[in-house]
């Protein structure tokens, strides 16, 4: 029992690691507010979710964001922790719970499916209703900043729902779909390690 314990423990620290170390690496989408960057440290938690199961997943994204946010240490990155974390989780959760109940390929894709879906429309509710209108009174004065900013890129925003439709919902189903795309060929392989 004390054995099992450990080693969750030592799995979960792993790949928290590896999720930390990827959050560095990130990159825009051209045709998207240059605020919203895709990185790919939720992989790591989905397999996480996988392989030892979705609470694990969502305690590896949630270390992720404290440590990267205690790194980057401005307070405008809390606001994108919190965004990365809550729907990060939005996509572990759904997915890694179909995934333990039925641990096959299919069931897997299933799972990341819902959890792309889960974590777009999640996350377009809560970038409209809460983040966004946090960042621009913390950060940027006004909401009309924000859409100034994302006009720029996208000429079709002129509003938060527009920014939301046209900007948070085409990331979070690309990010959800590169995420889904490299644990299907990874899980396997890095299961094996960890376990």
């Amino acid at each position: 029992m004390q054995n099992n314990k450990t080693r969750r423990i030592v799995e979960i620290a792993m790949l928290t690691a590896l999720a930390t170390a990827l959050m560095y690496f990130e990159f825009p989408i051209f045709f998207i507010p240059q605020f919203y960057k895709i990185d790919l440290s939720d992989i790591p938690a989905i397999i996480g979710g996988f392989a030892i199961d979705p609470i694990a997943g969502v305690i590896i994204e949630l270390l992720k964001v404290i440590l990267h946010g205690l790194t980057k240490g401005t307070e405008s990155a809390w606001v994108g922790e919190i965004a990365n974390f809550a729907i990060g989780a939005m996509y572990i959760i759904p997915a890694g719970y179909i995934y333990k109940h039925y641990k096959t390929k299919k069931s897997a894709i299933i799972g990341m499916s819902i959890g792309t879906a889960s974590m777009t429309v999640i996350g377009a509710v809560i970038n409209a209703v809460v983040l966004l209108p946090l960042y621009a009174k913390l950060f940027l004065g006004s909401m009309d900043n924000i859409i100034k900013v994302s006009s720029a890129v996208n000429p079709h925003i002129n509003s938060v729902w527009t920014l939301v439709l046209l900007g948070v919902v085409p990331f979070n189903i690309i990010k959800g779909v590169i995420i889904s795309i490299i644990t299907y060929f990874l899980y396997k392989r890095v299961r094996k390690v960890i376990k």
